[in-house]
């Protein structure tokens, strides 16, 4: 289809719209936030929970945005307000979290760019330093921001050649290559001494492990390696043909997540604990200090292989960076574009310059702006601006869309939509999980969040002047009942 200000672009197939949606879903998330949670709690404990979520409530929330983005043709913001103007808050609220996220993840994606560079062309002993290379780099402000700028520019100029001659054609070369080198990486990191024991570790459920927190922290992953309640799917699903089959769709996309997942915690998870020698080990290392600090030591115990097996490793993570990065500035400029009636073009201009400066502001808080530190002493703007959209914003934005469509536009809205193209057998069951389960688990999520002791609002609440305190503290709820009001359901939160 051609791509116009006048008509939408839309997928070529089913096949193209599975890809990328699942590229956008695979991110960096997957790479390190996954291992590392299932190492943290009991391994296949953790995986079973996850699997469970993301065939439940993850399925049913990824039904729900497509189909409202493909009936509406419109991303988050028109898509809501198509239903009435005083519903339009809500899509303004989820449109928000890519804006938040997309400038610190090109940060992130600098660091991995950084890092395939560095296996190209230095010995891999220099970058298994115990952290002082990682630290060195990130710290450095100009080259921090030249490898971020770098990792931008690929994302802009694939963004800009359009959804189908860009975006799509990116994810069906990205998509399958990602998957085979992360295969071949896992099989590899199975042959290594020590490895059969983490991936028992990581494969058999530890029961003992089973937690409250276990429980929201699979419940957090599956929203954000789903890519829910942040404008993606319904963007995504805004350049929907109609005869595309939106349940197998959803049903494809969730699938190839969760594989790839299961992938990354076979790559890192049998490799790191046959290195550091328990599950608690690995888990003490997260994000940032697990892809940059402990796997470089890894690889670096491989001896002559490791160069190579650091270069296909940081070209996987690099793909996996980029289909996400994709997604969301993709989401941005259609918000614009849609919000303001602009041009393709423009409104990627207007994304571009937003994006980088921002991001420039994000990287420099860990060299001339490290004094600031929002959440506590060791914090940077990047970890604020993570908390805000994940923790606080996502859940919210979930809520307040099931409360939508499950409440006010009801369900059967959209289940006319699915039935355009399929046959929707579990109709009655998708309904039910909308209005009930989504919408108290989501609740419950950021209640759990807000109140706990690290990493919550309340503990960057702490950091702040007590005027803004009890403000901070009571953001999320205050947001619902105003939102709830507005929206003439200000009794469900009672």
């Amino acid at each position: 289809m051609s791509e116009t200000t006048k008509s939408r672009a839309t997928w070529s197939g089913k096949l193209a719209f599975v890809l990328s949606a699942a590229a956008s879903a695979v991110g960096l998330g997957s790479m390190w936030r996954f291992p590392y949670l299932a190492a943290k709690y009991g391994g296949g404990t953790f995986l079973l929970m996850y699997f469970v979520f993301v065939f439940t409530i993850g399925l049913a929330l990824l039904l729900l945005e497509t189909s409202l983005g493909r009936k509406t043709g419109q991303s988050s913001i028109g898509a809501f307000k198509a239903f009435g103007k005083k519903y339009a808050f809500i899509g303004i609220f989820m449109s928000a979290v890519p804006f938040i996220i997309v400038p610190y993840y090109c940060v992130i994606g600098g660091w991995v760019t950084k890092y395939l560079f560095g296996y190209i062309v230095t010995a891999p002993e220099a970058l298994a330093d115990g952290g002082n290379y990682f630290s060195g780099f990130i710290t450095s402000g100009a080259e921090s921001i030249i490898f971020m700028l770098i990792f931008m520019a690929l994302t802009y100029f694939i963004v800009a050649l359009g959804v189908n001659k860009g975006i799509e054609k990116a994810n069906l070369i990205m998509m399958p290559a990602l998957i085979v080198m992360a295969a071949a990486v896992a099989i590899y990191a199975l042959t290594l001494p020590g490895a059969m024991d983490g991936l028992a570790y990581y494969l058999i459920p530890d029961f003992s492990k089973f937690s409250p927190e276990l429980i929201i922290s699979a419940l957090g992953q599956t929203f954000f390696t789903l890519s829910l309640a942040m404008g993606i799917m319904v963007t995504y699903g805004s350049y929907l043909q109609k005869s595309t089959k939106l349940t197998s769709s959803v049903s494809q996309i969730a699938g190839t997540t969760f594989g790839v997942s299961l992938l990354a915690g076979l790559m890192i998870v049998p490799a790191t604990f046959a290195a550091l020698g328990s599950g608690d080990a690995v888990a003490q290392n997260s994000g940032p200090s697990l892809m940059f600090i402990i796997l470089p030591q890894v690889f670096e115990n491989l001896g002559g292989a490791a160069t190579i097996i650091g270069v296909v490793f940081f070209v996987l993570v690099l793909f996996a960076a980029l289909t996400s990065s994709l997604s969301l500035v993709e989401t941005c400029t259609s918000i614009i574009s849609d919000g303001a009636g602009w041009s393709r073009k423009r409104s990627l201009i207007v994304t571009i310059v937003y994006v980088t400066l921002m991001g420039v502001l994000v990287n420099l808080g860990y060299s001339s702006l490290s004094f600031i530190q929002p959440m506590g002493e060791g914090s940077s703007i990047l970890d604020l601006l993570d908390f805000i959209s994940n923790s606080v914003m996502m859940p919210i934005a979930a809520l307040l869309t099931c409360v939508f469509v499950g409440w006010i536009i009801k369900p059967q809205t959209l289940i006319d939509e699915v039935r355009v193209s399929a046959r929707f057998r579990l109709a009655n069951v998708w309904s039910v999980v909308i209005k009930y389960i989504c919408a108290c688990d989501a609740r419950g999520y950021s209640d759990r969040v807000c109140r706990s002791d690290h990493g919550s609002v309340q503990h960057v609440a702490d950091q702040l002047p007590a005027r803004l305190r009890g403000l901070l503290a009571s953001f999320p709820f205050a947001y619902l009942a105003i939102g709830a009001r507005r929206a003439g359901l200000f009794f469900v939160f009672l």
